[in-house]
């Protein structure tokens, strides 16, 4: 095992948790776009977007003490971005561009209140990262100390 681990693990959180704001803040962004992609002849509004991030290692206990005493890797991954299947919004506004026959304008399926909830989660496990991190840089600073 590595002295780095820690450092590995806090770094490759970081990462994931900015992955997670970015998407997010792109998702508010968003909101309100009616024609994002073009689809079959026709303009889509924008899809929200999620992030999934999986544990770098496997689940089985000894797996994971098994590589743990072999190998430097832990922390998190993230194993990819995909599209809400969610149906899009549907608001009556006859005098919208993209309105329907009906006077329909299908709008991203993005809740801003579902966003700025997971905007604050991703923000404070980066905090929480961050904190770890500088505990682990100075019991490092430490030991090194020991030394002297």
């Amino acid at each position: 095992m590595s002295i780095f681990s820690g450092l590995n693990a806090s770094a490759s959180a970081l990462t994931a948790n900015r992955l997670r704001m970015d998407v997010t803040a792109s998702n508010i962004a968003n909101a309100n776009t009616t024609r994002a992609q073009y689809v079959n002849g026709e303009w889509q509004p924008y899809r929200r977007k999620m992030v999934n991030i999986a544990p770098d290692s496997e689940n089985q206990f000894s797996a994971v003490f098994q590589k743990a005493l072999n190998t430097n890797s832990t922390g998190v991954k993230v194993t990819g971005i995909e599209e809400d299947a969610e149906p899009f919004k549907l608001v009556y506004d006859p005098s919208h561009p993209d309105a329907n026959d009906q006077g329909y304008v299908q709008l991203p399926n993005v809740d801003p209140l579902k966003e700025m909830t997971d905007l604050m989660s991703a923000s404070r496990s980066y905090e929480a990262n961050v904190t770890a991190l500088n505990a682990t840089k100075g019991m490092l600073v430490k030991a090194l100390e020991i030394g002297k």
